[in-house]
């Protein structure tokens, strides 16, 4: 179950409102195949599996990292799938929460004497589903911050463009490429101009839409962030815009969306996150600067956060200091993973 969770890992973020699964079939104790979910959620992971094996996969057993699906949707059930191959024993990690399939396949097997067992690895499994399973039973989707401070905490180099080295800035890439969406501010993209894409070699379709809040559609058509929205999803929330403006950005092919405000007259972030959920994405990459990371951490809107420290201090050229924000961290949550970068470190917290 560990290999086929591995496989999982492949398509995390690429899968669309499908999870992301991973698959081994077993025969005579050798591994005569593997799938991972396909990219944009199909084809499924099992079947994958039982499609590029060109062995005789009869009474062999099938591992899988979630309950093979039941119902009829973009593509047949996985379950009438096994039964055909007569596959003799399956075992998967957890139940899938979708309503359609929870806990049904179990029955359907056991009507046609196939083995079947579930909840193995099961508490890997349930972490590595956090996003699916909060997209499933509530109306939010699961959200990463990520943030890169100096040795000395400021976010803000006012003499040098990054902070944090190569490495990091490409973990920073990687961790894009497990994401569907990635959420910024306008003010970011004045201060930067970025692309907000994936750019490993190898991943660059894995990059997400990119989701900018600008509540006065203040945004320029010389960004490259619109320059590129006919090739890469972008999308803007706004609140108050003229009809010419609007027009313009979706002749460029921007997808825009209007958003209430609260009484201070800023964008409403739970109603940001439920449009975002509405429009079928569940894993939020949130890249912005630190006022609205603040703004995210103190209303508990972040599930996991990543934290870069470059081993250089800034000291008076430095600016926009995290070191307030730490008290999220202390003394509530424990490090979930610490990484050398080659000098800097990457922290990650589980949050929720």
């Amino acid at each position: 179950m560990n290999l086929a969770l591995i496989q999982a890992r492949k398509s995390l973020g690429n899968t669309k409102t499908n999870p992301s699964v991973g698959c081994l079939i077993v025969k005579d104790n050798f591994i005569v195949s593997a799938g991972f979910t396909g990219y944009n959620g199909t084809p499924h992971a099992e079947r994958n599996a039982i499609s590029i094996n060109n062995k005789d996969i009869k009474n062999s057993t099938l591992y899988s990292t979630l309950e093979p699906c039941s119902n009829h949707g973009k593509t047949p059930p996985c379950v009438n799938l096994i039964i055909k191959s007569k596959i003799k024993k399956v075992f998967f990690a957890i139940n899938d929460p979708d309503v359609r399939s929870f806990k049904k396949s179990q029955k359907k097997f056991r009507s046609e004497k196939i083995s079947v067992k579930s909840n193995i690895n099961k508490f890997q499994s349930k972490y590595f589903y956090r996003s699916y399973i909060k997209y499933k039973n509530k109306d939010l989707p699961f959200v990463t911050g990520k943030l890169a401070v100096s040795k000395d905490f400021y976010t803000i180099n006012k003499k040098k463009k990054w902070i944090t080295n190569t490495y990091s800035r490409g973990r920073v890439h990687l961790l894009r490429s497990s994401h569907d969406c990635l959420l910024s501010t306008f003010g970011t993209v004045i201060k930067d101009d970025p692309n907000f894409t994936c750019r490993i070699n190898g991943l660059e379709h894995t990059s997400p839409a990119r989701i900018i809040l600008d509540k006065n559609l203040k945004i320029s058509t010389n960004f490259n962030i619109i320059k590129t929205a006919k090739k890469y999803k972008t999308i803007i929330f706004f609140n108050n815009a003229k009809l010419k403006k609007i027009n313009i950005l979706k002749n460029y092919g921007v997808k825009l969306y209007k958003i209430p405000v609260d009484r201070f007259n800023k964008l409403i972030l739970l109603d940001v996150l439920k449009k975002i959920h509405f429009l079928g994405y569940s894993r939020v990459f949130l890249e912005s600067g630190l006022r609205l990371t603040e703004i995210f951490l103190k209303n508990s809107l972040i599930d996991d956060f990543y934290l870069f420290i470059s081993k250089e201090k800034i000291g008076i050229n430095g600016e926009n200091n995290f070191r307030r924000n730490m008290k999220f961290f202390t003394n509530k949550k424990k490090i979930n993973d610490k990484v050398n970068l080659l000098g800097d470190t990457m922290l990650s917290y589980r949050l929720k």
